[in-house]
């Protein structure tokens, strides 16, 4: 496979719950993301696929294991990891009275990127996001997908080496759903190294180049969208993922 970026070594986290005792979010994860390759990540809510994307871009300590974003590991080297990576969520929030010029400034010097390159870097990526026509309002005042093209260039605007896209089309029409994954590709294209959460299986069958598929905390099964058709002797992605979580509950 190609040289990881990403790598998840025996990921564990548990939680407390006063009513249900300890909570085992993530069980022995591992796997390995390659520069130039979206790594999909798919479970039914509560699988795990959130926490395991919040350690790797280190908004959450593991209980135990470990994980690197470009060499640089989330718990001993989280101010690297956090320069090395973009992360983007359904519920990324933005600040509302910034304008979109404005927020790609502020996050490219939160993360790091020179001051000498940084006025030349925001306009290259008003420029590849096609926001120009809109990159001087202010973000309270526009569309659900405009919001959504901004936080993607947000998460990009330091040319991190390592992308993390936690369900970034919930919300979006089918237009804005399909540009956001073009502009997907476009990026592991360029050689990103993405790991993407999706619940919606033609996204992952469409962009992915290899898939795990996680159920209470653990990876059932890890391959390519054909070969896990071939494991679980299905058609399509979909029954492929009922079958095999559904053999995983069994």
């Amino acid at each position: 496979m190609p040289e990881a970026a990403v790598e998840a070594r025996h990921l564990c986290k548990s939680f407390f719950d006063d009513s249900r005792g300890e909570v085992k979010a993530v069980r022995d994860v591992s796997f390995r993301v390659g520069r130039g390759e979206v790594f999909g990540l798919l479970g039914v809510n509560g699988a795990g696929k959130t926490t395991t994307l919040r350690i790797l871009a280190t908004l959450m300590a593991p209980t135990s294991g470990s994980a690197a974003i470009d060499g640089h590991d989330v718990r001993d080297d989280p101010g690297g990891a956090r320069r090395s990576i973009g992360y983007l969520s359904s519920t990324t929030a933005l600040y509302p009275r910034l304008t979109a010029r404005e927020t790609l400034r502020f996050f490219a010097r939160m993360n790091g990127c020179p001051e000498d390159r940084l006025a030349a870097r925001v306009e290259e990526v008003i420029d590849t996001m096609a926001i120009g026509s809109y990159a001087d309002t202010r973000i309270e005042r526009l569309s659900t997908g405009m919001r959504q093209k901004v936080s993607i260039a947000r998460a990009i605007v330091h040319d991190p080496p390592v992308l993390v896209f936690d369900e970034p089309a919930a919300g979006l029409d089918v237009l804005n759903a399909h540009e956001m994954l073009s502009m997907i590709e476009k990026l592991r294209s360029e050689g990103h190294a993405i790991v993407f959460s999706t619940h919606v299986m033609s996204e992952a069958e469409r962009i992915c180049s290899r898939i795990a598929i996680i159920h209470e905390g653990g990876i059932l099964a890890e391959g390519t969208v054909d070969a896990l058709k071939s494991l679980a002797g299905a058609a399509t992605l979909e029954d492929a993922f009922v079958g095999i979580v559904g053999a995983g509950r069994a």
